[in-house]
């Protein structure tokens, strides 16, 4: 037996309007969440066009010629745009009954590619019950026709596995949301061993020494502690009335000083250092998780990726920054101050879902809603752009 897609309807609309929009083919990301026995699409994202296709809607004629860089690169911005539980479960291809051919493996190219580079920026690693298994969609143009594919990006060799696509309606109307704040105060020596200290190389080592406390931290759901495998909504009553504002929300506290990992006393060593870093701030992070029983093991992984990812992204938006701003050269700092980028959350039509995105203090709202159109192709009102934290 395949893997089932339970698919949001208007997913089906967003790319039988892209076939009649794009010509000779179009390609995109599909979002949503794993889960043992199957997956949930919430979404369904083009990849924008290069400045020389805004024009004319026209890719090249070839999927030989597909640019994997670009669609690579465009997986690595959502994924940052992507809340605890929701990840990058596929690309699909649109195209027209010549490219039929090619689209297979072209599809297969790309899942391997946008896998690779989604993982090579994780601080944390997958754990061994958990799905490897992504989506390839091919639509034909012409008789739109859906055939959909598996591959397991843990195997290179892996070939294609039939799988079902069906489309449901308000599939994401009424997940389950979890939130928490969290404090950071973390200290990240430079040491003097090392000529030239790349700040963002540093930084990362100490985010991933970081990113094991909070793998190990101790989660209280409404105040509570929860075995592994009890069902999420135990012993909660479920909120009846209206579906779309049927987001049970549940509070979380992280208790990172508390650690569930053995109690092996950790050697201290002594280290010449010339500097240090310091991140310090609140966090504020979110996890969703599908409504059909899901366990407290679930919904704790989701949200403890998002607090590893939130910090990790925002690090490297500001290196970004910094290089486009201060030229490549400018890693090594005397004394300074950055402020890293603040998190927002944005909501998705007809979902209780939130996207989020991050802005830096002089960032007008103008420039988010174009982020928003250009990556997730969702026009946004400033009054949804919600700033989660204080400055």
């Amino acid at each position: 037996m395949g893997r089932t897609y339970l698919v949001e309807e208007a997913i089906g609309q967003y790319l039988s309007d892209l076939t009649t929009k794009l010509k000779p083919y179009a390609t995109g990301l599909l979002i949503g969440q794993c889960s043992p026995q199957r997956d949930y699409v919430i979404r369904a994202v083009r990849t924008p066009p290069k400045e020389e296709q805004k024009e004319d809607n026209v890719s090249p004629a070839k999927l030989a010629s597909l640019d994997e860089e670009w669609i690579t690169t465009h997986a690595s911005q959502v994924s940052r745009m992507l809340p605890g539980g929701l990840l990058v479960l596929g690309v699909f291809i649109i195209a027209t009954p010549e490219l039929s051919k090619d689209s297979q493996n072209a599809l297969r190219r790309l899942i391997f590619s946008v896998e690779k580079s989604l993982t090579k920026r994780r601080l944390w690693k997958p754990s061994e019950e958990e799905v490897s298994d992504r989506a390839a969609l091919q639509i034909c143009s012409a008789t739109k026709k859906v055939v959909c594919r598996t591959y397991d990006v843990q195997d290179p060799k892996s070939s294609a596995k039939p799988a079902d696509w069906k489309y449901q309606s308000a599939l994401s109307a009424s997940w389950l949301a979890l939130g928490c704040t969290v404090n950071v105060n973390i200290h990240i020596p430079l040491l003097a061993t090392s000529p030239n200290h790349d700040l963002e190389k540093n930084t990362k080592n100490g985010l991933n020494r970081w990113s094991k406390q909070i793998e190990d931290s101790v989660f209280l759901i409404n105040g509570q502690v929860k075995d592994d495998d009890t069902e999420l909504l135990e012993g909660q009553k479920k909120s009846k009335g209206n579906i779309q504002s049927s987001t049970q929300f549940s509070d979380v506290k992280v208790l990172t000083q508390l650690s569930q990992g053995s109690s092996r006393r950790s050697t201290a060593t002594v280290q010449v250092c010339s500097g240090s870093i310091n991140l310090k701030g609140a966090v504020k992070c979110r996890a969703y998780v599908h409504n059909n029983k899901p366990k407290v093991k679930e919904a704790i992984q989701a949200l403890k990726r998002d607090i590893i990812n939130t910090l990790s992204d925002r690090c490297e938006i500001l290196f970004e920054d910094l290089i486009i701003n201060e030229g490549p050269h400018q890693k090594n700092f005397m004394r300074q101050y950055h402020v890293l980028p603040q998190r927002l959350f944005v909501p998705v039509a007809g979902s209780s879902v939130m996207l989020s995105d991050y802005k830096f203090g002089d960032e007008a709202a103008g420039e988010i809603q174009d982020r928003f159109v250009e990556m997730l192709d969702q026009a946004v009102q400033a009054e949804d752009i919600h700033v989660a934290e204080e400055m």
